[in-house]
């Protein structure tokens, strides 16, 4: 299946590309688990075996073929996907978006304003110029010169788009990347998908973007994994229990180069067209949809440690935050996520 993205998605992302992964504590041996590839990094969905195994029939097939439809709509990494027939625009052409590609902008959109453009859709173009795009890696920043020149195809304001026909126009050099939202979308409509087939208990997980619905083949909750912030280990960090909700979480500290004594993060604040500092270097969010989740987690990571809690808490978003001081990791989260951690953290 063609990726949406590599390993490093931008969202940065990326991105997830990405940021830190989630994954279930424990798997009773009456759970049924598929796993695949998709988007440049991995799909699984774990699930409670119904009574009806027809329920099952054709579910991998399908599950695959949802994941395709974002991968060919969304795509920067396709030279044929819907993403990149906008991007390839003229000033003042449009086109008609598919419905699904539709409501990944419309929710950007709405991200964009809410977090007066920390999350900015149009951001690919410095995502790419810092080497964590579908342009490849380098090993030095650009100068100055470059990243000015670059911002001025920035902004997430510049778009024109009538939700009513769904049209949208391409007012001149905008590059659309949905890294930062898509994988989620695309963790949301599996779930949906799972749903339709009356299977009420499950995780979905795209690259660490969850949707979690029902128990366990115990009846116990679902728990969920926060991995602690280190690039050299893959440790739990701390537990929860988020219900029927989605979590997701973005982390700069797996996905950065170095130059000279310096760390650059895939994280672009749009605002100055750099690197976020490495303070900040996880946030996880539940959400009722993991695609809110992913682009909240962006937004949250892109504003800092600082503000992006004030944010956070301004707005109720259920947030955990990771902040290096020094050597240590200190955790801030707000109160609506607090409410999931388990009795004993």
């Amino acid at each position: 299946m063609p990726r949406l993205s590599v390993s490093m998605w931008p969202a940065a992302l990326l991105l997830a590309a990405f940021l830190s992964t989630l994954t279930g504590c424990s798997q009773a041996p009456e759970a049924e688990t598929l796993t695949g590839q998709t988007m440049g990094t991995y799909w699984s969905v774990r699930l409670v075996m119904p009574d009806d195994r027809v329920q099952l029939q054709g579910l991998r097939t399908d599950i695959e073929a949802s994941l395709d439809l974002v991968d060919r709509q969304m795509s920067t990494w396709r030279d044929d996907s819907d993403l990149t027939r906008y991007n390839n625009l003229e000033a003042g052409e449009s086109m008609t978006l598919p419905a699904e590609f539709a409501e990944v902008l419309e929710a950007s959109l709405e991200l964009a304003e809410l977090s007066d453009g920390h999350f900015d859709p149009t951001i690919g173009p410095i995502v790419n110029l810092w080497g964590f795009g579908p342009d490849g890696r380098r090993h030095e920043p650009p100068s100055d010169e470059e990243i000015e020149a670059t911002m001025a195809r920035v902004g997430w304001y510049r778009l024109d788009y009538d939700p009513v026909t769904r049209e949208l126009t391409q007012p001149g050099n905008v590059y659309l990347d949905f890294s930062a939202i898509a994988k989620g979308y695309a963790a949301d409509l599996v779930g949906e998908q799972l749903t339709a087939r009356g299977l009420n208990d499950f995780i979905v997980d795209i690259g660490g973007d969850m949707v979690v619905r029902g128990r366990r083949p115990d009846g116990d909750p679902w728990r969920i994994a926060i991995e602690r912030p280190d690039p050299s280990a893959r440790d739990i960090f701390s537990i929860v229990e988020i219900g029927d909700r989605a979590i997701v979480t973005s982390g700069s500290y797996r996905n950065f180069f170095e130059y000279g004594e310096l760390q650059f993060s895939h994280t672009i604040d749009p605002h100055t067209g750099r690197p976020i500092p490495q303070e900040l270097v996880s946030v996880t969010v539940v959400n009722d949809t993991s695609m809110m989740a992913d682009g909240l987690a962006t937004a949250i990571t892109a504003l800092g440690a600082e503000a992006g809690y004030e944010f956070a808490r301004e707005h109720g978003i259920a947030a955990l935050l990771l902040i290096l001081d020094n050597d240590t990791v200190v955790e801030r989260m707000t109160d609506e996520f607090a409410i999931h951690l388990q009795p004993e953290h």
